[in-house]
């Protein structure tokens, strides 16, 4: 409660303020005190403010008017993609004129690849061939894109070291490009896994042939994805040459395969491709 001196109550017949008047600015000169905000405070607030306009301002004026109105992109963008001359055909147009040759590629290893990843933009062919024909790729620049050797592709796609493998002599020479097909020789397994194949000619088993440990049926040359090779699934074929009294040179390590690991399968602790034994 508010108490009003005496002497501002006679003063109030001699000046303008009424008693509402007076009431009314004391009470807010308390609030004023009471919900003062520090100093410290009133910088930040006004930096924040501003930078709370400047973004509301910034997103009217940057932001396009059709952004949001199909989901989280630009609408508009679809009218002008539309708009764009079309320059691949699709493999469905190749087709209707090369229909024997999609018959050999759905055949081969190429058949989920599409005709103008090799061939380029066939849309201006399809409407004039004579006028416009799609590119052959002649050399061994452009198959190595896809099959010159990389570790971090897949186990088993085929791969070459451009350098060894035939040098000099175009792909097309040995391959046919809409259905090729690996030679079925056993020692061709390089060919697909040349990470292993590079590690195992430096180690111990340098001389050893593949087929030696694994069983590799013809279809597996042909369909490696399909067709898998086979890994020794017990002790005994490591032990025909490993183990104490069998028949092989005597400088290979020997182990007593009844009472060494047990029921372990040997590649389970050894890399067979780069056999740590000595």
């Amino acid at each position: 409660m508010i108490t009003i001196p005496k002497k501002v109550l006679a003063s109030w017949s001699t000046t303008d303020y009424n008693l509402t008047d007076f009431v009314l600015n004391a009470n807010i000169n308390i609030v004023m005190r009471q919900t003062r905000i520090p100093k410290q405070l009133i910088p930040p607030i006004i930096l924040f403010a501003v930078a709370a306009m400047a973004l509301i301002i910034a997103r009217q004026l940057l932001v396009p008017k059709t952004f949001g109105k199909y989901g989280f992109y630009r609408a508009a963008a679809v009218d002008e993609i539309a708009s764009h001359k079309m320059v691949y055909a699709g493999y469905q147009v190749c087709s209707e004129c090369h229909d024997d040759i999609l018959q050999t590629k759905q055949q081969g290893s190429h058949k989920g690849l599409a005709c103008e990843t090799c061939h380029g933009a066939a849309a201006a062919h399809a409407e004039a061939p004579d006028q416009s024909v799609p590119s052959i790729p002649k050399g061994r620049d452009y198959c190595q894109l896809c099959h010159a050797y990389n570790p971090s592709r897949p186990t088993g796609f085929p791969q070459i070291i451009p350098e060894t493998h035939n040098p000099g002599k175009a792909c097309i020479t040995c391959h046919n490009s809409h259905s090729p097909q690996l030679k079925p020789e056993a020692e061709e397994c390089s060919t697909c896994h040349g990470g292993i194949a590079n590690q195992k000619v430096v180690s111990f088993h340098a001389a050893l042939p593949c087929a030696r440990c694994h069983a590799v049926p013809k279809e597996h040359l042909l369909e490696p994805r399909l067709v898998k090779a086979a890994k020794p699934t017990t002790r005994s074929l490591c032990g025909e040459c490993h183990a104490v009294g069998v028949d092989s040179p005597s400088d290979i390590p020997r182990i007593d395969l009844a009472n060494h690991g047990g029921n372990v399968v040997c590649w389970e602790c050894h890399y067979p491709h780069f056999p740590e034994a000595r």
